[in-house]
């Protein structure tokens, strides 16, 4: 009898995450969070910086009309 294709799937999908998938170390993932999280903080900087100026020009171009 012919399993139903959910099921094939599932137990592919299984055998496939536990024995294909290569799993980082703590130091490989501690080093990866390290890095997300300085890229984080250069973005979140720079967003930052991009909305101070957006913000001095406009409060400049308002003054302007008064």
């Amino acid at each position: 009898m012919k399993k139903p294709k959910l099921i094939t799937d599932l137990q592919e999908s299984y055998n496939e995450l536990v024995y294909k998938v290569s799993w980082p170390t703590k130091g490989q993932l501690a080093n990866s969070s390290v890095v997300v999280m300085i890229a984080s903080i250069i973005i979140a900087i720079i967003i930052l910086v991009m909305d101070q100026v957006i913000d001095f020009v406009m409060r400049n171009i308002y003054n302007l009309g008064m």
